[in-house]
């Protein structure tokens, strides 16, 4: 019967250990170096998390500032060809000068989020980036 208990204690353990792994895999850190536009919210530069909900292939972005959600959009995971060297935030310099945030690349990652109707093809390097 104690056996039972412990093994029961051990196996709910392991459930919440894996469980908190799974959130843990779901985020990562957004460095912009200029501003940038996400889901028609202004990002000012500065150090962000980025989360998202769901396993693919459309899930739910986050971006926040400490623990507040300053911004969400909608986006989509999209293989990569081999894993991402760095964190890297891709950004489209548009017409009038203003800068869209369209993909989030994370270091070691073999997936990026491309944000909205965009699947990349915007300017990586363009002043904003992720470190």
């Amino acid at each position: 019967m104690k056996a039972s208990r412990t093994l029961k204690g051990l196996l709910l353990g392991l459930s919440l250990l894996l469980a908190a792994s799974a959130f843990a895999a779901n985020k990562g850190p957004l460095q912009l170096i200029n501003p940038a536009s996400l889901g028609g919210k202004q990002l000012a530069a500065g150090s962000y998390t980025v989360k998202w909900d769901g396993n693919g292939p459309e899930v739910q972005l986050s971006v926040l500032k400490g623990n507040k959600v300053v911004a969400t959009a909608p986006a989509r995971l999209s293989n990569l060809d081999r894993s991402s060297e760095g964190n890297e935030a891709v950004v489209n310099v548009n017409a009038d000068g203003s800068r869209t945030l369209t993909e989030i690349r994370l270091a070691g990652k073999k997936y990026a989020l491309a944000i909205g109707e965009s699947s990349g093809g915007g300017q990586s390097g363009s002043g904003s980036s992720m470190r």
